[in-house]
């Protein structure tokens, strides 16, 4: 296997596989009677664990203050996302199969970002993305609204 292909099974495929799982899991845990503020304190913890895991797995240990910061970014973007699911689910009674596809809308984000951040442009072909990201869309809206 290519390095290329293991890097899209290993950064994309068990992402979405492990991702799909967690809002399966979300809803389960708020089914079960856990508040918002909990499951993202718990899941904190899994986070950690999984953080010490590869700590001790990983021969590389680099850090600096600048991305420490940009790492507690991280924790805080997916913190509050994770969270407004929650009450979206608790509070509002939306189907977790109506958000999953509003909120993996992400991938348009991040997209835009680094191709402005990161000048990724260069590298892709924009007509492909451009009709990609409109079948997201597409996707995204017709699930939500099934």
């Amino acid at each position: 296997m290519s390095p290329q292909l293991t890097g899209i099974l290993l950064g994309g495929i068990m992402p979405a596989i492990l991702l799909g799982i967690l809002a399966i899991c979300q809803k389960l845990s708020n089914q079960a009677g856990i508040a918002t503020s909990w499951l993202i304190i718990t899941a904190g913890i899994g986070v950690l664990i999984v953080g010490l895991c590869l700590y001790v797995i990983m021969p590389d240990r680099t850090i600096s203050m600048k991305s420490a910061l940009l790492a507690a970014g991280v924790g805080l973007c997916w913190g509050i996302s994770m969270g407004l699911v929650g009450i979206a689910l608790v509070k509002y009674g939306v189907p977790i199969s109506k958000l999953v596809p509003l909120y993996n809308m992400n991938t348009l984000v991040a997209v835009v970002l680094s191709l402005l951040i990161f000048g990724e442009w260069q590298e892709l072909n924009l007509s492909k993305l451009l009709v990609g990201s409109l079948l997201i869309i597409i996707g995204g809206s017709l699930a939500a609204t099934a």
